[in-house]
């Protein structure tokens, strides 16, 4: 539509305004959630020396080679090797070593036999071990150093996010602390006459602020530190001191107040420090956009909820991924039938709140998540999602069958 930015064009927008953050050195124990910024290099092999993968007895191959049922090998068992020892007992022809699960492997040993396959067992596993299965070659059951990964390889590279399979990873490879990047602080203003702390009694006119709960929980799922939520009426009281006393904030996220109404105070009272566009997406065309002196970046969006929780995902998730400086941070994606029709805007793109019926692993179905279809106000549904249908400014309808784009969000 004339006049409309596209989506494409406010993303860049938004992205043109935000800047990488600084870093910080974290001990692995508690970087989970944080962006590494810093490529994590092995301090050490992985495994760190060859071991012994079973529970059984270190042996030379060639001494069992020949074992079975009907004529068993017997070995003397000379040592004795747990975990966490640092022996490596000699072996000659005819002996073995007692060892357990990831126990350093004797230098002169070069296979594992399982207790299960020697008569004895554990029960019977200190004096002799009598095989009566061999391994089939010189290398069975055994770990070599190195195998996963070699000193100096990069385990991890920059823009990872650290879940625990990355702390872990990391923690394997010796590295006891990591460079990540800063959280970006952000603070989130609701603004509206209207609104009510959630759970305190409703009267004529008023509304719990959800938006304020929704955008500060998206916002710490995105990596934030939330510094301050905070509630603005219409009047405007305080608006501008409450933002310029957020000036060393990374972001401040404002709902409410930016579209063309009678009682709209973000547009009046920060009108010097953002521009207010139109967008040509459903829900969430009205959009605000600025940044203050200090480098703190200003986005405003719509009231609604379902606007709302749309905005923050098409524009300020991405915008926070970039100051961490995240790679690979995209939702997944999946094309999916639609199990129910609906309209579609005319020359906006769509982004409806959906659910994924996985029912049928071989067939997932996809569905709006509120019975009211596309409403910004449907609040509620919104707890249903777990995705968005994102469905082309070109299309008109979406038809029951019809193959749709899906965002997954959880």
């Amino acid at each position: 539509m004339s006049g409309m930015r596209t989506v494409e064009e406010h993303l860049g927008a938004v992205l043109a305004l935000v800047r990488p953050l600084g870093t910080r050195v974290v001990p692995v124990q508690v970087a989970h959630g944080a962006v590494l910024r810093v490529p994590v290099l092995a301090a050490n092999d992985i495994p760190a020396f060859d071991n012994s993968a079973m529970d059984g007895f270190a042996v030379r191959h060639a001494d069992v080679a020949a074992a079975s049922a009907d004529a068993p090998v017997r070995l003397a068992v000379v040592a004795d090797v747990p975990a966490g020892s640092g022996a490596d007992p000699r072996l000659e022809a005819g002996q073995a070593a007692r060892i357990m699960t990831g126990a350093a492997l004797p230098s002169d040993a070069d296979a594992i036999v399982p207790f299960e396959d020697t008569l004895g067992g554990l029960a019977d596993s200190l004096d002799t071990a009598a095989v009566v299965a061999a391994p089939r070659a010189a290398g069975v059951f055994v770990r070599r150093a190195g195998q996963d990964v070699r000193r100096g390889d990069v385990v991890l590279e920059a823009g990872v996010r650290m879940g625990p399979l990355q702390c872990s990873a990391a923690a394997a490879a010796g590295v006891g602390e990591l460079v990540v990047s800063e959280r970006p602080r952000v603070a989130v203003v609701s603004t509206g006459s209207e609104l009510v702390e959630p759970g305190a009694a409703l009267t004529r006119g008023r509304i719990p602020d959800s938006n304020g709960v929704l955008l500060a929980s998206l916002a710490r799922d995105a990596g934030a530190d939330v510094v301050l939520q905070a509630t603005i009426d219409d009047e405007g009281a305080g608006l501008r001191r409450l933002v310029d006393e957020l000036a060393r904030t990374d972001l401040v996220i404002l709902s409410g107040g930016v579209s063309a109404g009678a009682y709209e105070v973000v547009r009046t009272e920060l009108a010097d420090a953002m521009d207010f566009v139109r967008v040509a997406m459903q829900p969430g065309k009205p959009q605000g956009l600025g940044r203050l002196p200090s480098g703190t970046v200003l986005v405003g969006l719509p009231g609604n909820p379902v606007s709302a929780a749309v905005s923050f995902e098409t524009f300020v998730r991405p915008a926070l991924l970039a100051m961490q400086g995240r790679v690979g941070g995209e939702r997944p994606r999946l094309r999916l039938p639609a199990t129910q029709g609906w309209t579609t805007p005319p020359r906006r793109r769509q982004h409806l709140p959906a659910v994924v019926d996985r029912s049928d692993p071989a067939r997932w179905t996809v569905a709006p998540a509120s019975a009211g279809g596309s409403g910004s106000h449907l609040a509620g549904g919104l707890g249903r999602a777990e995705a968005y249908v994102v469905v082309p400014a070109e299309v008109e309808a979406v038809a029951v069958g019809d193959l749709v784009d899906v965002m997954l969000i959880a």
